[in-house]
């Protein structure tokens, strides 16, 4: 059946349950503990069951994703693979357990089930009780989605605060893996076989100053290698030598999470760390002086980024002084390589330029490929464009009604700021351990179901106060959309307000670069990768963040 056809049926009071439906599920955890693992099974079980218990029914393989969260969709291969699935026409309909498996992000909800909705695939969110082929599921879905999505904010919030009260009281916080030490209790102990290979290391740089790859050719002769028993890469090497940690030093506050949606991290100024001397939680590997040594060299072989080019010309090309050799600080530099198929503008660390391969290892770029990753970047801001685009309609359509003047309308907005008290409460009682997770579970579920029937209630009464007086939708949305528009095309100015800093440095394969854009906007960072390919263009993939 058809969208068409479900929903005539549906009016004519038929049940979902009753139409001829090829039916399939999807269940996720955020989590790979074994209690959640437990509820992923119970919830498979559950949907199976259910689904070819209906003689109505076609069941079709469901679709799971285990520990990964529900604030992005990016990272769940199987619910990708369903809307991928979906559109191909594998099936009608979808059973799940409620919008938070769905996204706890408002605007991922509308847009993957208005997705599904264009493939003709309906959605019904079991615990919400929203069925998506129902004229009323959009409003509906964005209530509930605001409310999943604020839960996320709050609890961020407070894990932010723990952090940062574990931070003052100097518990050791991040991976457990790091390199020469064990974390244990919130204290570091030291690992003396890898630690002999920290000291290894820093009297490689500091006292016999290597480079960082002559370093990590070294240390693989030596038997020492990383994770697949590949040698260290140069960003662990460069990690290593920049750990106060290593000279016995408590470093926390190193970064934050600027925005929980986003899943990014910002790295701050070393004046806005949590820095000082320990030598108990944190022991010293190395002396202070030889990581003061190895550090000064550091800065040394950076400090050309920071400085003007010795020629005193500057921003003549796009790119100029933008690239930087991660081997060697210094900018890459223009040059143009003769084909027979014509020149090519290319941009190569200066060692390279005056010693070939032996001066400088780090690959070339083409001005052609930098161009490239700079429009996926551009594309990438565009796509949190178009989300801060839908944040304002969303909030316009949700807020444009004039002030109520009617008591029922004020009796339910009171009932409703009651209700999320009452959750906020719910929520520190559980995070201080005074209420088990399944009762917080059991006990939010219903204040999720009061505060949406109160909501659904407050906008029907808006609804009706306002039914003759609309807004101008349209034209507020060709408001919003020039005010985040970007300039069309591609030019220096552009790419000047775009691009802090481009990183270079090797794939996994010869023909492979990964190249590190830092942009301006927002401090993000973004990986891409460019695959080479003989007689071809290259092809660029990501970004990565």
């Amino acid at each position: 059946m058809d969208i068409y056809d479900i929903r005539t049926a549906l009016h004519s009071g038929k049940s979902i349950y009753d139409l001829p439906l090829r039916v399939t599920y999807y269940a996720r955890v955020s989590t790979d503990k074994d209690e959640q693992i437990h509820s992923l099974t119970a919830q498979v079980r559950y949907y199976t069951e259910y689904i070819q218990r209906n003689p109505q029914w076609v069941f079709v393989e469901g679709y799971v994703d285990e520990g990964i969260s529900g604030t992005t969709v990016g990272k769940r291969e199987n619910f990708l693979k369903m809307v991928q699935d979906a559109e191909a026409g594998h099936f009608d309909f979808i059973l799940t357990k409620e919008i938070s498996r769905f996204s706890r992000n408002t605007l991922d909800s509308i847009k993957y089930t208005q997705d599904l909705l264009r493939f003709g695939v309906g959605v019904l969110f079991e615990s919400d009780n929203i069925n998506t082929l129902m004229p009323d599921a959009e409003l509906r879905l964005t209530i509930m989605s605001s409310i999943a999505q604020d839960e996320v904010r709050k609890i961020s919030e407070r894990v932010k605060f723990g952090f940062k009260r574990a931070i003052e009281k100097g518990t050791v916080l991040g991976n457990s893996r790091i390199w020469g030490y064990e974390k244990r209790d919130g204290a570091l102990v030291i690992q003396e076989e890898e630690a002999e290979m920290v000291r290894l290391l820093f009297d490689l740089y500091a006292n016999q100053r290597m480079g960082i790859r002559s370093v990590a050719g070294e240390l693989a002769a030596r038997g020492y290698r990383g994770s697949g028993g590949k040698p260290l890469s140069f960003s662990t090497i460069r990690g290593i030598l920049s750990n106060p940690k290593y000279k016995g030093y408590y470093c926390g506050g190193k970064s934050c999470k600027y925005d929980y949606k986003l899943h990014q991290r910002k790295f701050l100024p070393p004046e806005e760390w949590v820095l000082y001397k320990d030598g108990e939680t944190v022991p010293p590997i190395v002396s202070e002086e030889l990581w003061d040594k190895a550090n000064a060299l550091l800065a040394q072989r950076g400090r050309a980024r920071r400085a003007p080019s010795p020629t005193g010309v500057q921003s003549r090309y796009p790119y100029s002084g933008k690239i930087f050799c991660p081997e060697h600080g210094t900018p890459y530099h223009r040059a143009v390589y003769h084909y027979a198929s014509g020149d090519k503008e290319v941009w190569q660390c200066q060692e390279y330029a005056r010693k070939g391969k032996k001066g400088c290892a780090m690959p070339v770029l083409y001005t052609a490929e930098l161009d490239e990753l700079a429009r996926r970047a551009l594309d990438w801001l565009g796509v949190e464009r178009e989300e801060r685009v839908g944040v304002l309609l969303a909030l316009y359509a949700l807020a444009r009604k004039k002030r109520p003047g009617a008591e029922r309308l004020a009796k339910c907005r009171k009932a409703i700021e009651e209700v999320r008290r009452r959750k906020d409460r719910l929520l520190d009682l559980n995070i201080e351990g005074r209420i088990t997770d399944a009762e917080f579970a059991q006990r939010n579920e219903g204040f999720n179901r009061e505060l949406a029937e109160l909501e659904a209630r407050r906008a029907a009464l808006e609804e009706e106060r306002d039914r003759e007086s609309g807004e101008g939708s349209a034209d507020l949305e060709g408001s919003v959309r020039r005010a985040f528009a970007f300039e069309e095309g591609f030019c220096p100015g552009v790419l000047d307000e775009l691009v802090e800093r481009v990183e270079p440095t090797h794939g996994d394969s010869s023909r492979e670069v990964e190249v590190h854009l830092h942009l301006k906007p927002g401090g993000a960072e973004l990986a891409f990768r460019v695959h080479r390919r003989r007689g071809e263009a290259s092809l660029c993939t990501g970004p990565y963040t």
